[in-house]
């Protein structure tokens, strides 16, 4: 089994570190590492470095650095509006979609999303998506951490434009005619892909993406849920962009 992965907000430039707050308590306390075992850190923006455990102490272990590295950001760069959803499914849909390799998804106020996310409930409910995105870059040990963009949400029109500056942009629609599988995609900039919520995408929302340069696209005969579709169509870009 590989090295557990760790976030710090920066790699040290000397060949120790106490690693404490929560990250050292889940090492020491829920992981219980012991000396002489190896874990990995990331500050989340592709640095990292291994280290191997010269001491255990209450909640944070001592550490000694072995070897430092960087990951290049991959290109293109893959982004997901991700139509809010009720209950846990956005969170699935997040934790899934970070494993599978997303750079950065976006919460979408979709008109047919059945939760709303206003206030304060709002930036609650974003800063689970944050967590979640986080815990698992950990699990699935990526260099980069995927950034959660809104404030807490971004609304059609705000999708529009980003849509309008991608390199490349598909929405994902039961009624499209081409494939995600055989559209063309670009080398270089922004992929964005637009997942609808539960009730789908309205025709205005679907004709607004449509005007701003987005291609409707299908990914087979299957109607897949919310949070599962974004999984499924990162999956397709990911072989197709050869990162897997």
């Amino acid at each position: 089994m590989s090295a557990p992965l760790f976030l710090v907000d920066s790699l040290p430039t000397a060949d120790s570190l106490t690693l404490g707050g929560p990250e050292g308590h889940h090492a020491a306390t829920v992981q219980r590492l012991r000396v002489g075992e190896e874990l990995l850190l990331s500050d989340g923006r592709g640095g990292t470095a291994t280290a191997v455990v010269t001491a255990v102490g209450r909640g944070s272990l001592e550490l000694e650095l072995t070897s430092r590295g960087y990951v290049d950001a991959p290109v293109p760069r893959l982004v997901v509006v991700q139509g809010i959803a009720k209950g846990d499914r956005g969170e699935l849909a997040v934790q899934a979609m970070t494993e599978v390799g997303v750079d950065e998804i976006v919460p979408w106020a979709a008109s047919r999303s059945v939760a709303q996310w206003r206030g304060d409930r709002g930036v609650r409910a974003r800063e689970k998506w944050v967590a979640t995105a986080r815990e698992a870059a950990k699990q699935a040990r990526r260099p980069w951490l995927p950034v959660v963009a809104g404030s807490p949400d971004e609304s059609t029109d705000r999708v529009a434009r980003r849509i309008g500056g991608a390199a490349g942009a598909f929405v994902l629609h039961e009624e499209a005619d081409d494939r995600l599988t055989t559209a063309p995609l670009p080398d270089t900039g922004e992929i964005v892909l637009v997942v609808g919520p539960e009730g789908g995408i309205a025709p205005a929302e679907l004709e607004a993406f449509a005007a701003a340069g987005a291609c409707p696209v299908r990914l087979g005969p299957s109607v897949l849920r919310t949070s599962t579709a974004g999984v499924a169509a990162l999956s397709v870009l990911a072989t197709r962009l050869s990162r897997w």
